[in-house]
């Protein structure tokens, strides 16, 4: 199976698509200096497969690359931060405390 994951400006969200379908989505809203992850959905039949965790990889390295502080509103996203701790360096200090994430 092919993936591609592509950020839809028009929509403000990531998209992953598995042989050419979407698959699932992460929704974001962009301020000045940092995105902010609100909501991430895989659909059903493409759950358990690792596409999520494809998804928010490729989001947060995408939003990083253009100079994005990441704010992990969203449950997934945020405990991808958790579990891959070299990403807690992008969330602003600031937004640390309040999302339970190290200093």
């Amino acid at each position: 199976m092919s993936t591609e994951v592509r950020n839809n400006t028009a929509l403000e969200r990531f998209e992953i698509y598995v042989d050419g379908a979407i698959a699932g989505y992460a929704e974001y809203q962009d301020t000045a200096s940092e995105r902010a992850f609100v909501h991430t959905e895989i659909h059903q039949r493409h759950e358990g497969q690792g596409y999520g965790r494809t998804l928010v990889k490729s989001a947060l390295d995408a939003s990083r690359r253009e100079g994005f502080g990441i704010l992990p509103m969203c449950p997934m996203v945020k405990r991808f931060v958790e579990i891959n701790g070299e990403y807690v360096a992008s969330v602003p200090h600031w937004a640390r405390g309040g999302l339970g994430l190290p200093q």
